[in-house]
């Protein structure tokens, strides 16, 4: 079993960031597997050296050990673009020049019963959908179309999930991909792969065989498993656990400073008292 924690070093980490790495460290070691730290820095705007050193230091004081050197995601460019140019080579890519503003302006009015947002966000309208790679211009975004994709992966793939809320073999559906995920786009301007893609081709090259990650995921995991299909690589085992909220039932995020790991040390708590935080046993 090797299983990974890929923060986007863009805050302090935070109580439930503490209990998915430690999930999936012990998950690896119950399993005498591998348990690796990759930091999912591809947003070099909000990613900081800084935010990535606390991270690093917060989760060897939670006991947490990995094979070194530490992958970086901005460093993977070279093979995003080659398996973009693998899909645009089989006709499923289009570039995209719409901004946030035209996609919800053009989905201002939508269908009855149709869903409006997926796991990327507000579902794609298809603008853009007309034109061809060879349109495509400095700045576009780049975006996969789900129809011809669909098209090209039948039969749609199963994956395997073992967590608890979710678990079970689960199937692709062609209509659910169409209408609830949509066009979602596998680059974004400035990015050599949006994160979709970015997480899966990472993924695939570090050998996971269980991605280990928080239930509200969970809904993204039909795009990575259809990306690992067209793609021709082996689907991981998911595992999506519970998420870590606050009392008024919130889930924390990275401005949550009150629940940094580094506060909760600042204050002189133990490893052994987040775990108990977080309802894990005692290491």
């Amino acid at each position: 079993m090797i299983t990974r924690f890929a923060p986007s070093p863009t805050g302090p980490l935070h109580l439930g960031h503490a209990y998915s790495a430690m999930l999936a460290y012990d998950m690896a070691m119950a399993d005498d597997g591998t348990f690796i730290l990759r930091m999912d820095d591809i947003d070099r705007v909000r990613s900081k050296p800084e935010f990535e050193q606390q991270a690093i230091d917060d989760l060897h004081w939670l006991g947490l050990s990995w094979p070194e050197p530490i992958m970086k995601q901005s460093r993977s460019e070279p093979r995003f673009r080659a398996n973009i140019q693998k899909l645009a080579a089989i006709g499923l890519l289009y570039p995209c020049s719409c901004s946030r503003t035209d996609i919800e302006n053009a989905a201002s009015a939508p269908q009855e019963g149709v869903p409006t947002h997926g796991p990327d966000g507000r579902i794609y309208p298809g603008t853009c959908r007309h034109r061809t790679m060879a349109d495509f211009r400095e700045g576009d975004a780049i975006r996969l179309h789900m129809e011809e994709a669909v098209d090209q992966a039948a039969p749609l793939p199963s994956y395997k999930e073992t967590g608890e809320k979710y678990c079970g073999t689960l199937q692709l559906d062609a209509d659910d991909l169409m209408t609830s995920i949509g066009d979602v786009a596998v680059a974004r301007r400035g990015m050599a792969a949006a994160y979709h893609l970015a997480v899966v081709l990472d993924d695939h090259a570090q050998g996971i065989t269980h991605v280990i990650r928080g239930e509200d995921l969970f809904d993204a995991t039909r795009i990575h498993v259809l990306l690992y299909h067209l793609l021709g690589l082996p689907i991981p085992i998911y595992h999506h656990h519970k998420l870590i909220r606050d009392e008024n039932g919130k889930r924390l995020a990275k401005r949550d400073d009150a629940r940094a790991i580094a506060k909760y040390r600042a204050e002189g708590a133990t490893p052994n008292d987040i775990r108990q935080m977080v309802g894990l046993p005692a290491a």
